[in-house]
């Protein structure tokens, strides 16, 4: 072997320089993944195409993120920010609450740029199990128990979860089968329509 030769990859952990390189690469395998499963869907998306897709080893994607299904999962964050939707929806006076769900969930939807992803995210829990477990425990872990925590009401977690299954409805009527009015109705025609409706959930004891 020359000088020139570049030496062999190894498998398995990442070496100390991809390490030291950690956050950016990160950042790329995640914004990579979100492009792929965005773009191919669940089931035609690999732990190597995103690799490839991001510029590193596929062993730096199971060191950072282990399965597909993980990968798949902070994706899933990536999209949805927790945080932000936690803040955006729990902020404020009470007797709101259900325009601020609404209101964001629709700004998440309108904007193009998490449109694509969501649309992809939402098609691959409809026809993969493994997808739809994901989304399931990340909406309910993340989202719906930490919003139920901070309503003083009876059956919190039940009613967070009805609040989300009339915005998934409108989602898959206004954005995945397109279903006319709903499809070009002005977004705040349809918040002033569904907000008391889920105030109502989220508030009346």
């Amino acid at each position: 072997m020359t000088e020139d030769t570049p030496a062999p990859r190894r498998r398995g952990r990442p070496s100390r320089r991809a390490a030291a390189e950690g956050p950016d690469a990160r950042t790329r395998i995640l914004q990579a993944a979100r492009t792929e499963f965005a773009e191919r869907g669940y089931d035609k998306t690999s732990v190597r195409g995103i690799a490839k897709a991001a510029g590193v080893d596929a062993a730096l994607v199971h060191h950072y993120f282990g399965t597909k299904d993980e990968v798949f999962a902070a994706a899933v964050e990536l999209s949805f920010e927790p945080a932000l939707v936690i803040s955006a929806i729990l902020g404020g006076p009470p007797e709101g609450l259900g325009e601020r769900l609404a209101r964001y969930f629709l700004s998440v939807w309108e904007n193009p740029a998490t449109r694509v992803p969501l649309l992809a995210i939402l098609r691959s829990a409809l026809t993969h199990e493994a997808a739809a477990k994901v989304l399931r425990g990340f909406v309910l872990r993340r989202l719906l128990e930490r919003i139920a925590a901070d309503l003083d009401i009876p059956d919190a977690t039940f009613r967070a979860e009805l609040a989300a299954s009339h915005m998934i409805g409108i989602a898959m009527l206004r954005y995945v089968i397109r279903a006319e009015p709903l499809a070009s109705a002005d977004p705040e025609d349809i918040v002033a329509m569904v907000a008391p409706t889920l105030q109502r959930y989220l508030t009346e004891s």
